[in-house]
């Protein structure tokens, strides 16, 4: 292979190791309404984020976990495929199949639809993470923004508040 092609092929692996992870997500089902049917959240989450994109998207953020009567902050970091344009969002939902709170950070695959003009929106999140945790996200945006397609989510614990 020409140095050329096999550069550009590097360049390319983080990307198609997202693409892959959310199509694997996305196409098992594994993530949606089906996955938690007849249970009880475990915890209850909050976060703030921005988000961009023009076919591809990325964003960032920071959230707490409350979970057995505590707030614990973490942040998060996304990277996607499927949105164009640019918004803030504030979420919250539930968190279901968390049994210790080491469990909730990790990677998550995520599945969204949603969109924004000015200050009306909807959409739903559903994230899961390697561990099998899955969040239910109700999202509110501000900005200009058409999502839908899949993410793969980062989500690190932070100390203190």
């Amino acid at each position: 292979m020409p140095p050329f092609h096999r550069r550009s092929l590097l360049r390319r692996l983080p990307s198609l190791g997202t693409l892959a992870l959310v199509g694997a997500c996305t196409r098992s089902g594994a993530v949606g309404p089906a996955a938690i049917r007849g249970q009880e959240p475990d915890a209850t989450v909050t976060m703030r984020l921005v988000q961009a994109g023009f076919l591809g998207s990325g964003g960032g953020g920071n959230g707490v976990l409350s979970f057995r009567g505590q707030d614990l902050p973490f942040g998060v970091l996304g990277l996607g495929v499927g949105g164009i344009g640019a918004s803030t969002a504030e979420a919250e939902g539930e968190v279901f199949n968390l049994t210790d709170a080491s469990r909730f950070a990790g990677t998550f695959a995520r599945a969204r639809l949603g969109a924004v003009a000015g200050d009306r929106s909807f959409g739903e999140m559903w994230l899961q993470n390697q561990a099998g945790v899955i969040m239910r996200v109700s999202v509110r945006r501000r900005g200009l923004m058409l999502a839908l397609g899949g993410d793969v989510v980062r989500i690190t614990m932070r100390e203190g508040q």
